[in-house]
């Protein structure tokens, strides 16, 4: 059921827009009866389908051919009953085939295999025998091939047989000069379907045969000469004949779509179905839309919205949310300000993303789930039914809260005007109150003050405003959201030229408790607001503060295990040269008793000293390994002195190099930064690196830089990674930022297109957590615009 708020919020202009891309009178009733769907899964199912028809247009174009079919089922169900089909029904079910197999093929080159739109595509049934049985039968709405039957080949030829016999005895008779001298005019001509010749009225008897018509004065008579007569009636015969045997036709042809009625009117179905999907991406691509991420949760988040209606020179876009924090917004600022707008924008885009229709906001803007949509909007007021405006908009009020619930969006524009303002505001603040009792979601637009201060002191409503530019009279129609919006009738009546004098008296007439409360609301805010950016800014030191800890604990563990690995391997280097030490021995000792045994008592003593000599070195080695693998930590009697911010020292437990970025303190302890890892150590566990050795690490600095530039001296400053999936372009993405970060390249431009938005999400979210990124953002216009990320590297 359409709901009257649809119409309040040009929901209509929208379906209209929408109906105009198809030719199908089915598919235009079905989308001028498009109404939001009743749960979340239905509305997501539905904006999935748009989405996936908006990408295959990205990747392959639009379909081929025009979707639009006209609706064949009377005709389907009446062969199915026996009936004929005439000639035009059998063409549109010819051309629903042909289409149908278009677009499955369409579809099979550019869907998802797992998609939506693949599963339509699937159901579809090809037949191009029935198609081409059509098409060869019947030449168009009037004509019947020649060759649709045998028989009708063979009437057809008679025919034209005895219209040449006919033709040929006629020309005869007017080129005769017996006869030329009785004609009227020299030509043969037809009356009543029959040859017949102009003869002059007074030799009518010299000219025998069948008068069928006659000229308006009565001078001519048109006559059928008795030598053609027969040939005329056998014509005629022969038409009759050709009547029944094209009826004949049409009746197989008929049953062939009898057959087949199946297939046909699910294909008819399905491409009705795929047709509304791709006017639904079409309407997509016209307003520059994107698919809003949907939820049950009452929360609204519209990045860059822009009204759909307002033409794109003019259009301003604005960020609007509500239900996270807050369930009510109160819009103040200026008559023609873009309250009424802002209005209309929540509440259209909420209808449209809850119908499966994309919304013109940047993309992962958020919509909630609504089932009921109440809009007072614009000025009611009813001669007819004696209604101030007041009293019309009183009674829509009532109206909806008869009705809200939960579920609801409620939508007020100048709540509580029209009548005594201290009544109106404390009237509009207990509706207000109500309609969060009841769970509604709300937004009101309003020039009282009492509601600013309600919103400023209620928790769960927040102000907003339309931002004005007093200096040029103009509003910007920025949306400005936390910030209530002031009066400025007394400076744009100074701008108009509104005397001095008399905005002084208006001054003065302004009551001292009115000028401190709007004084008063806009300090409230403003401390808000403060509160509000250093929450905000605590929020985000506590982020970069997990993420530092996250870092200095991977550090550290890496530091651990690099240790420990260290260790090992003297241990293991260590062990190896026990065995061998072991194994030597044991050789001598066998060497020295087969020379005793054979009594090679010199030999022995020489053998003895070189085994000594080996057994020694064996020694150092071991001993040395035991020492690398123990490793003990150095510390200095006498700590370096004078130590200076900058300087290159050495960790010597961890044998690393750091700078020291704090002298040491009252305790000794000396802040230094190795690599990423800042840490405190004490001033014993430090030693200067000389300038040789600080020398060394720069050429070792050097030579490795030069590496890396002949490494990447061939870096190109932008990589395209369109048609890839989210996973190798996020892979070839990372690649090509190292490559560039090493070269020292910056900045560089990723090429993702536009497309439905997962690669661009996809792009941005890894470039977020990349340490290596200084900034980033969309291309600005020459550059690729939301096609392209640029992105600077620190």
């Amino acid at each position: 059921m359409k709901q009257a708020a649809f119409k309040t919020l040009e929901f209509d202009k929208i379906l209209n827009k929408m109906a105009s891309f198809t030719d199908s009178e089915r598919v235009k009733e079905r989308i001028l009866d498009l109404e939001p769907c009743e749960t979340l899964d239905e509305a997501k199912n539905a904006q999935a389908e748009t989405t996936e028809a908006v990408s295959v247009c990205f990747k392959i174009g639009n379909p081929p051919i025009n979707l639009g079919v006209r609706d064949v089922t009377a005709a389907v169900k009446r062969s199915d009953m026996g009936g004929m089909l005439n000639i035009r029904d059998l063409m549109e079910v010819s051309r629903i085939m042909y289409v149908a197999r278009r677009i499955k093929a369409y579809l099979n080159d550019g869907a998802k295999e797992e998609g939506i739109l693949a599963g339509y595509a699937s159901s579809i049934t090809s037949n191009k025998a029935l198609e081409d049985s059509i098409n060869s039968a019947i030449l168009s709405e009037t004509e019947i091939a020649d060759d649709a039957s045998a028989d009708l080949s063979a009437i057809r030829r008679k025919i034209k047989s005895l219209h040449a016999k006919i033709k040929e005895s006629l020309n005869a008779m007017i080129r005769s000069e017996t006869y030329k001298k009785y004609l009227q005019d020299p030509i043969v001509t037809i009356r009543s379907d029959r040859y017949v010749i102009p003869v002059r009225a007074e030799y009518r008897g010299e000219v025998a045969g069948i008068v069928h018509d006659s000229s308006q004065s009565g001078a001519t008579l048109f006559i059928e000469p008795m030598s053609v007569v027969n040939a005329n009636n056998e014509i005629r015969d022969l038409a009759a004949k050709e009547q029944i045997e094209i009826e004949k036709i049409l009746m197989r042809l008929s049953a062939e779509v009898s057959e087949n009625s199946a297939i046909i009117l699910t294909n008819l179905d399905v491409v009705t179905k795929l047709d509304f999907i791709f006017c639904k991406a079409k309407l997509s691509f016209e307003y520059n839309a994107t698919e809003p991420v949907l939820n049950d949760e009452g929360i609204i988040e519209f990045k860059k919205a822009r009204h759909p209606l307002i033409p794109k020179d003019r259009v301003v876009s604005n960020d609007i949310y509500v239900g996270n924090g807050f369930d009510t917004l109160v819009v103040t600022g200026p008559n023609t300000g873009g309250k009424t707008v802002t209005l209309k924008t929540i509440g259209l885009f909420s209808i449209m993303a809850a119908s499966g229709l994309h919304i013109p906001a940047n993309e992962n803007s958020r919509a909630a789930l609504f089932k009921k949509f109440f809009a007072d909007i614009g000025d009611e007021q009813s001669i007819e039914q004696s209604l101030s405006t007041f009293s019309s908009h009183m009674v829509k009020i009532v109206d909806i809260m008869n009705q809200v619930d939960g579920d609801s969006l409620a939508l007020f524009d100048e709540l509580g005007a029209g009548t005594d303002p201290t009544e109106g505001a404390a009237l509009a603040i207990s509706i207000l109150e109500h309609l969060r009792g009841f769970g509604a979601t709300t937004v009101a637009t309003t020039h009282y003050s009492e509601l600013k201060l309600f919103a400023l002191t209620t928790d769960g409503v927040e102000n907003a405003s339309c931002e004005f530019d007093v200096d040029s009279l103009k509003p910007t129609y920025k949306l400005l959201i936390g910030v209530p919006g002031r009066s400025n009738a007394f400076a744009i009546s100074r701008r108009l030229g509104l005397s001095e004098a008399v905005i002084d008296r208006a001054n003065e007439i302004l009551s001292d408790e009115d000028v401190k409360f709007e004084d008063v609301i806009t300090d409230l805010e403003q401390s808000r607001a403060e509160a509000r950016s250093e929450k905000e800014y605590a929020k985000r030191m506590k982020r970069e503060l997990t993420v530092m800890r996250e870092e200095i604990e991977a550090e550290r563990k890496k530091l651990k295990e690099s240790k420990s690995r260290i260790l090992e391997e003297a241990r293991r280097e260590a062990k190896i040269i026990i065995m061998d030490a072991k194994e030597e021995s044991n050789s001598i000792i066998k060497e020295l008793e087969r020379m005793r045994i054979e009594g090679k008592t010199k030999d022995i003593q020489g053998k003895v000293q070189k085994s000594r000599d080996k057994l020694k070195k064996h020694s150092e080695s071991i001993e040395k390994a035991m020492k690398n693998s123990e490793k003990p930590r150095k510390t200095y009697r006498n700590p370096p002195k004078d130590l200076k911010e900058g300087e290159t020292v050495k960790i010597l437990d961890v044998d690393q190099t750091a700078t020291i970025i704090k002298v040491p303190d009252s305790k000794g302890m000396v802040r230094v930064q190795a690599g990423i890892l800042k840490m405190d150590v004490h001033i014993s566990n430090i030693d200067r690196v000389s300038d040789n050795s600080a020398k060394e690490l720069a050429d070792k600095y050097v030579k490795n830089t030069r590496v890396y530039a002949s490494k990447t001296k061939d870096v190109s400053t932008e990589v395209d990674v369109r048609g890839q999936t989210l996973e190798e372009a996020v892979m070839n993405v990372e690649k090509f930022l190292d490559d560039c970060y090493m070269a020292g390249v910056s900045p560089v431009t990723i090429i993702h297109g536009k497309g439905t938005g997962v690669l661009r999400t996809g792009i941005t979210e890894a470039l977020r957590r990349n340490k290596r990124i200084k900034s980033y953002r969309a291309g600005r216009y020459g550059e690729g615009e939301m096609g392209v990320t640029v992105v600077e590297l620190s």
